[in-house]
């Protein structure tokens, strides 16, 4: 799949704004697929797509941070592995501007990130993987262990109001003023379990505890979060194919459809909580049964021998204009893609984790 996408795209920026966060999830595959092979071309692939981006200065002149989009932090993870390996403070410097927007960005009453600025007093689950990771990872990179306390409330707010306490899932979305149409009046929560938003989730728990001290005293607890969210997961895994629904819960309902983006998310979490010892090995099989889906169900491989991952919704959003209620109807309506580059990093992920990992 990595060959394929290099061979597809030698230039995933191809023009695009920095805050195009789907281009972040396959550099983060790569990235991944490079920490346990070795082959320079993947690295140097992630860091002229980057280089598009940042110029002589360390600026990133496709960005702007007052728009306070928590996407627009994703692609910042790649500058990381980039700074360390070449020590050039441009990549530094975009870092830092980057970690900025955070200092900035706007909160609701308790802390938690705005998904965007135009998104007022809302999370979604969706900007926990856009921004946990980043901002535990400098907090580490930059000795500023006391951002550990706030990356850790941003994991903490989500699990406390997006949480639904029959099933484990967790909502797409959280209001915390009931003023949109899709928030319930009572607990503020969007109506549906969808299967991408959770796997963001999944994806930020297990992309953050890299970078969380063994110490710290809310490690156990996100262990915890990671655990139960796991368990609810798993509840709602299709049977017979080990694969999960665009409406997790809601597998039999007409119009719902086995999810390429969500499945890759839950195998890759999964199968890297067990790799790195955060639960149990009986959930080994488990990623195992999903991945196999994957390949048996999503992949092909055309007449040139490259790799085509079907099955993954597009898009989806809450609110905006035209305004998305969060509804089973819209989730199900939103275009279904072959090969989309969120589904298509996730899919390297959980691959690395499941080939490379044990």
């Amino acid at each position: 799949m990595t060959e394929t996408m290099m061979k597809r795209h030698p230039s995933l920026t191809n023009g695009k704004k920095w805050g195009v966060y789907d281009c972040g999830v396959i550099y983060k595959g790569i990235e991944h697929l490079y920490d346990y092979i070795g082959d320079e071309r993947y690295f140097l692939y992630i860091q002229s797509n980057i280089d598009e981006y940042v110029d002589d200065q360390g600026d990133i002149p496709l960005y702007d941070p007052k728009v306070y989009n928590i996407d627009h932090i994703n692609n910042g993870k790649l500058l990381f592995p980039l700074y360390r390996k070449t020590g050039d403070e441009r990549y530094k410097k975009a870092i830092l501007k980057l970690r900025s927007q955070l200092e900035e960005h706007p909160r609701t009453i308790e802390g938690g990130f705005w998904h965007k600025k135009i998104y007022t007093h809302q999370m979604w689950l969706d900007g926990l993987y856009m921004g946990s990771p980043f901002y535990a990872e400098f907090a580490k990179e930059f000795k500023e262990p006391h951002h550990f306390d706030d990356v850790a409330k941003q994991i903490f707010l989500a699990n406390k109001h997006m949480r639904d306490m029959k099933t484990g899932l967790l909502y797409h979305g959280w209001d915390e003023r009931r003023e949109q149409s899709w928030s319930d009046p009572v607990t503020g929560c969007s109506p549906c379990f969808w299967g991408r938003a959770m796997g963001w989730y999944a994806m930020a728990l297990v992309d953050t505890l890299d970078y969380f001290p063994t110490d710290h005293p809310h490690r156990d607890t996100i262990l915890l979060i990671l655990k139960n969210l796991l368990e609810a997961v798993v509840a709602v895994q299709d049977k017979e194919t080990g694969l999960w629904y665009q409406v997790l819960d809601q597998g039999g309902r007409k119009g719902n459809y086995l999810e390429a983006s969500a499945s890759c998310m839950f195998v890759y979490a999964m199968a890297k909580a067990v790799n790195q010892g955060y639960v149990e090995q009986k959930y080994r099989a488990i990623a195992e049964k999903g991945y196999a889906g994957i390949i048996d169900r999503m992949i092909e491989v055309d007449g040139d021998g490259l790799v085509n991952l079907k099955y993954a919704c597009e898009v989806a959003g809450l609110g905006g204009d035209p305004y998305r209620p969060g509804t089973y109807e819209y989730y199900i309506s939103e275009p279904i893609k072959t090969n989309d580059f969120k589904a298509i990093g996730a899919f390297i992920l959980a691959a690395v984790e499941i080939e490379f990992g044990c």
